[in-house]
């Protein structure tokens, strides 16, 4: 022995420590080196994953932006279309409106027409009547004067032949 305390065998020690060394350089190049090759294509394919996503996300906040724009204006299309047809709606219905004031002028001037017509034939038939109610009388009072007078007439002879 070698005359260290405790027994400790320096060539033990050397020994192991070669085992060591070989055990970690073989460890190194068959687990490390693959490993670490493997981890860094990782690392790669999520930064390339990474990568992708963040250009996803511009792209839909473009085409969101895009979105918001076409809705504007489809909004704006919307409301020009809605004033367009309320004005639309509003000449058609003073269109119609007109038309219907016309159509009620015509109607009353007609009314009115046949009621002046009528009104008319009414006073000519009356006038007719009230002609032919004057005749009726002037040829009863025509014939009361004719009677009283032939009467008188009758009785004037009767009288100038009585004197006579």
């Amino acid at each position: 022995m070698n005359g260290l305390p405790l027994n400790i065998d320096i060539q033990q020690i050397l020994l192991h420590l070669l085992n060591f060394t070989i055990l970690f350089a073989g460890l190194y190049f068959i687990l490390y080196k693959p490993v670490r090759k493997f981890m860094d294509s990782r690392e790669e394919y999520f930064k390339k994953l990474d990568d992708e996503a963040k250009g996803l996300v511009e792209e839909s906040e473009k085409a969101k932006a895009e979105f918001e724009n076409r809705l504007k204006a489809a909004d704006s299309e919307i409301n020009a279309k809605k004033e367009a047809a309320g004005k639309e709606t509003f000449a058609e219905r003073e269109r119609i409106i007109t038309a219907a004031n016309e159509e009620a002028a015509t109607i009353l001037k007609k009314a009115r027409d046949k009621a002046q017509s009528e009104h008319d034939r009414i006073i000519n038939d009356a006038q007719k009547e009230i002609a032919q109610i004057v005749n009726e009388a002037t040829e009863k009072i025509v014939l009361r004067s004719d009677l009283d007078t032939y009467d008188e007439f009758l009785n004037a002879s009767k009288k100038v032949e009585d004197d006579e």
